[in-house]
């Protein structure tokens, strides 16, 4: 399995969905970390195969044109995982972020917030879709967007900072929507911090549904991905597919989930 993050508590629970499957299979998991760096996947990619891997569980859509021919040589299961609009190489598991970001983005609105700030980090494909999801739903309601933006990692502290910016730029900011938990969560204890009532004076919503979020005050509001669920069914179709049936299903789009809480 490839994955863009050893850090993100998203891609733990993938690999517990995956390994609740594949282990009382008989099969190992193999984990390749690549830093959301196309070259690093094709790297890792060239090494996997190099070991006689018997599939691959890929956390990403998009790839250099040498890991496609790669993995057109290699004939072996390829599963790409955690989207479901893009094209998949074989086969896509994953659900549709611009979707979810832009019915977190509409709930807010609708919850009174016109002033909302979208925080992302990473810049991967997946936030972008995001980002679109939240800009489409904030026109679409006659709102003007505004995205702070950094290709660094997401962490509480990063989510601190931005909201500092974006109090800076926007100080009638009266929502942030975060492109996940950890930056929500960060920014959330700072408003906190600063005698910023949540969610009287800001609202904010985070994006995963981490275990964490549940356990705050206030509850955070986000949107629940189904993440654990999507690696068992990841390792279910390559199993089936290793024991020589044909792709049953091409593209699975999975549910989200819009968890109110207590912070919009």
């Amino acid at each position: 399995m490839l994955l863009p993050s050893l850090t993100n508590q998203v891609f733990a629970e993938v690999i517990r969905g995956i390994e609740s499957i594949l282990e009382p299979a008989g099969y190992q998991t193999m984990l390749a970390h690549y830093g959301y760096s196309k070259e690093a996947e094709e790297s890792r990619i060239a090494t996997l195969l190099s070991y006689g891997v018997d599939g691959l569980i890929i956390s990403e859509s998009y790839h250099t044109e040498r890991v496609r021919k790669m993995l057109s040589v290699a004939g072996i299961p390829v599963i790409e995982i955690m989207d479901s609009v893009s094209p998949p190489i074989e086969q896509a598991i994953g659900i549709d972020n611009q979707a979810a970001a832009y019915a977190m983005t509409e709930f807010m609105i609708q919850k009174g917030r016109q002033k909302i700030v979208y925080f992302a980090a990473r810049m991967d494909q997946r936030t972008l879709f995001k980002i679109k999801g939240y800009e489409t739903a904030m026109h679409d309601n006659g709102l003007v967007p505004l995205c702070l933006k950094t290709n660094s990692a997401s962490s509480f502290t990063l989510g601190a900072k931005f909201l500092k910016d974006a109090l800076q730029q926007q100080p009638d900011t009266d929502g942030i929507f975060c492109t996940n938990d950890d930056l929500a969560i960060g920014a959330l204890y700072a408003c906190q911090k600063a005698g910023i009532n949540v969610p009287q004076d800001i609202g904010i919503a985070g994006f995963h549904g981490h275990d964490i979020s549940r356990a705050m005050v206030p509850l955070l509001a986000t949107v629940i991905t189904p993440r654990e669920e999507m690696g068992r069914l990841a390792a279910e179709h390559l199993l089936s597919r290793l024991q020589g049936n044909p792709v049953s299903q091409r593209i699975i789009d999975l549910p989200f989930q819009i968890e109110a809480g207590e912070s919009i």
